[in-house]
């Protein structure tokens, strides 16, 4: 009889555990579990495998391209990693695990080396599922709620999380219809819009991935005419708060010149090297349905806990009275060739003396 009580207390647990509401906050997969731990890849960053050298057209080319659809936990290699909600164990590889509860949610782990098997039944922070793998030196958590990936971050999930950092914007890029980088002064026709934004880690991360960005959970923008009215009320430029776009939105989502923390290219990996994150707020704002004059564009960053960071960038807007709506620079005259020098011509003079 004594040797069942362990068992018919761990049953009672899982049952107990089981049967929580589906947004009951959940503790973090490693010790402590009540106690917040860095996180180095934010929910949304963007994962960029560019096929090309960076040299060759690399970031502009072909690739996988995919939204991070979890958080990087970080932890020292070999840590044991735990459930965070009890459920039935599901193998997915040699180095990732999931678990499956009975509010149909489905909680991944990556880069752990099971210690458990398939079927096996496993309580919250009780009975551990494996250890982190050498060298990720982080546990990768996913949320998948039905069959919709969640923000980890959500109120009602991971706790406890505080984040008292503001994101930034750093900078507006402004492309004419050809894609070239276009000037705020004068600008004329459709354009597209792109803004740089990104967020800092809530807890200082160490090792390789210190001070590297994570994207943030929310870019809006708006336009104003300068002393006017708002003509683009506030829109949306991505919101990765609750869960992501589909995967064939990624390049509408973010725009080209985007690339993650430490990207490859080709065969090279750029270890340690900062991410570059570009929003694609507009692409395709026809300036002639806008009267002539100064505009300003304001573009705001949030995080999940509604921290932000905005920035500002004036342009002026100047429609040319053509067919068109925008009249195309004049070409140039080619030089022309400047004449040679005329020859110069030596007369020689004699000169007789008479006697």
């Amino acid at each position: 009889m004594a040797r069942r009580i362990p068992l018919l207390i761990a049953t009672l647990a899982l049952a107990l555990a089981a049967a929580a509401p589906a947004l009951a906050s959940y503790g973090w997969p490693v010790k402590p579990f009540h106690k917040q731990h860095p996180i180095r890849a934010n929910f949304g960053d963007p994962r960029t495998v560019f096929s090309n050298p960076l040299y060759s057209d690399g970031i502009d080319g072909p690739g996988s391209f995919s939204f991070h659809n979890g958080l990087d936990i970080a932890a020292p290699n070999g840590t044991t990693v735990y459930p965070v909600v009890s459920g039935t164990v599901k193998i997915l590889d040699q180095t990732a695990v999931a678990v499956q509860t009975l509010d149909d949610r489905t909680f991944q782990y990556f880069h752990v080396i099971p210690t458990v098997i398939e079927g096996m039944k496993v309580i919250a922070g009780i009975d551990a599922l494996g250890y982190v793998q050498a060298p990720f030196a982080h546990v990768h958590l996913s949320e998948i709620d039905g069959t919709k990936v969640t923000n980890p971050l959500l109120k009602g999930h991971l706790a406890p999380f505080v984040d008292k950092t503001r994101p930034r914007v750093d900078g507006v890029e402004l492309r004419d219809g050809a894609g070239k980088l276009a000037e705020p002064l004068g600008l004329c026709g459709r354009i597209s819009i792109s803004a740089e934004a990104y967020d800092r880690p809530p807890l200082p991360v160490t090792g390789s991935f210190s001070g590297l960005p994570m994207a943030p959970a929310l870019v809006t923008w708006r336009l104003q005419r300068v002393g006017g009215p708002t003509v683009v009320q506030t829109r949306d430029a991505v919101d990765f708060r609750t869960t992501l776009p589909a995967p064939r939105d990624f390049w509408t989502t973010y725009a080209r010149g985007t690339y993650q923390n430490a990207p490859r290219f080709g065969a090279q990996q750029f270890g340690s090297m900062p991410g570059r994150y570009l929003f694609e707020l507009t692409s395709s704002l026809d300036t002639r349905t806008l009267a002539n004059g100064p505009y300003v564009l304001t573009v705001t960053a949030y995080d999940e806990r509604k921290n932000a960071g905005d920035l500002t960038q004036r342009f002026w807007v100047f429609n040319q009275r053509t067919p068109t709506g925008c009249r195309t620079p004049p070409t140039p005259p080619a030089p022309t060739a400047t004449p040679p020098p005329p020859p110069v011509t030596t007369t020689t003079v004699t000169t007789t003396t008479t006697p």
